[in-house]
């Protein structure tokens, strides 16, 4: 192609080749007509029944005597044929495989767990699409209303710097990674919840400013997604109303005009710098996640049933804590499903209570007639026992010179920041597992 090219334009072609892994089964084994394991891509997007995937696979067979054992394996790995898994989960699956490695073990069961992605998103398109207004979609005048907005905005911001970067070194499994865990866990986890409280709550303005926002990052989150996922992008960006009704001065610089593209292939890529960064809203919002976390970790733990509304005890912290409490107080009780948190002054008597830790506050649900005193034991043992883990981690990469020398400066800042974290979260668990065994 090269040598052809150069004779007949005169011109080089290209000066990067990009030369994927060799895809193997599961199990590591070359795949191969003759040993029939191998996989029809056509299969996995459509889905085949068992009779016909026994009959393709031994169909090619070198040797028969083989047949038996190929038609046992595929009977056990396959008792009900291959189930359709779609275009975009196989593209996506192919795409999160597609590391330096030599080979590629491919399994099923990641691109089924691809498809519940593509599923996620589809999903999540409905929520944002259900909770728009007719007619045009107003920007809010200055920056968005809640820290919320600010916080997904500027977690866009940084997973678009991300994935530049991936692009660049032809790391398209990080680079995957990357928007999953942006898609999956950001956006759909937790900015969908946090919109909830404004969404239904009585600030008009902060219900209006939620929703450009919105409507603003799943169609940038589309056209990030595109290039590895094309056809449901594709699907969802039609149905978006983003190209006609959001005005100029509320549309980030990369956003399509209806009036130029037709189809979100013709977009421009979302760019970081489309997105501002707000670290004060991101810490807000981050303590903010880890106190809805730890109080739903012990209910799911603890067998506690997600409808029950539960009350909840505050302890120790500092200024900044009781100052996030009063803050965040209605939007905790919304989405925990909790009581008004109620504040345990120094000194006071505690009831034995199931804790979780947030730096220095101790967030509390009380065991009686709630939850079983041994099993809260167990449950901070093994809490203490995996951040223990956490921080050997950190301080291995930590002890690893070439990642320091060679990582960006806020990462090796970001690793060092979380080893203090955990050290505070860990002195905090260990204490409250001393007054349980008191």
């Amino acid at each position: 192609m090269v040598m052809a090219t150069k004779y007949f334009t005169g011109q080089v072609p290209f000066r990067e080749v990009y030369i994927n892994a060799i895809v193997r089964d599961a199990e590591g084994q070359k795949m191969s007509k003759s040993k029939g394991n191998t996989l029809d891509p056509l299969d996995l997007i459509d889905g085949i029944a068992l009779e016909p995937l026994v009959a393709k696979s031994t169909k090619s067979l070198l040797i028969p005597q083989v047949r038996e054992k190929v038609e046992k394996r595929v009977r056990k790995d396959y008792p009900d044929g291959i189930p359709a898994i779609g275009t975009d989960a196989l593209r996506f699956t192919f795409a999160a495989l597609a590391s330096y490695s030599r080979t590629i073990n491919f399994d099923i069961k990641r691109a089924e767990g691809y498809k519940a992605f593509c599923n996620k998103l589809w999903n999540a398109a409905r929520f944002v699409l259900m909770n728009l207004p007719e007619g045009e979609i107003a920007a809010p005048a200055g920056a968005p209303v809640t820290e919320a907005e600010r916080w997904i905005l500027t977690r866009l911001r940084l997973t678009l710097g991300e994935v530049e970067q991936h692009f660049t070194s032809y790391r398209f499994d990080h680079l995957a990674q990357a928007l999953y865990e942006f898609t999956w866990n950001e956006l759909c986890d937790w900015f969908l919840e946090l919109a909830k409280p404004a969404l239904n709550g009585e600030d008009a303005v902060a219900a209006a400013s939620t929703r450009h926002t919105l409507l603003v990052v799943l169609e940038s989150v589309l056209r990030a997604l595109h290039p590895v996922i094309p056809f449901i992008t594709e699907e969802i960006w039609q149905e978006l109303p983003v190209r006609s009704s959001l005005s100029a001065k509320s549309r980030p610089a990369s956003m399509p005009d209806s009036s130029k593209e037709q189809l979100i292939l013709e977009c421009a890529y979302p760019r970081p710098d489309d997105y501002d960064a707000d670290e004060s809203a991101t810490a807000e919002i981050e303590w903010f996640k880890n106190v809805l976390s730890g109080i739903r970790r012990i209910r799911s733990e603890m067998n506690i049933s997600p409808a029950k509304t539960i009350p909840l005890l505050l302890a120790d912290g500092d200024a900044g804590d009781r100052a996030r409490v009063a803050k965040f107080a209605a939007q905790i009780s919304f989405l925990a499903r909790t009581e008004t948190p109620q504040w345990i002054e120094a000194g006071a008597d505690e009831p034995a209570a199931a804790a979780a830790v947030v730096g220095t506050l101790r967030v509390m649900i009380p065991l009686a007639g709630l939850i079983d005193l041994g099993a809260e034991k167990t449950r901070l043992a093994k809490e203490i026992s995996r951040i223990e883990v956490e921080i050997k981690k950190c301080e291995g990469k930590l002890g690893n010179a070439n990642f320091v020398a060679n990582a960006p400066a806020e990462v090796v800042i970001q690793e060092r920041q979380r080893i203090t974290d955990w050290n505070t979260t860990l002195t905090a668990l260990r204490e409250q597992s001393q007054k349980l065994q008191g």
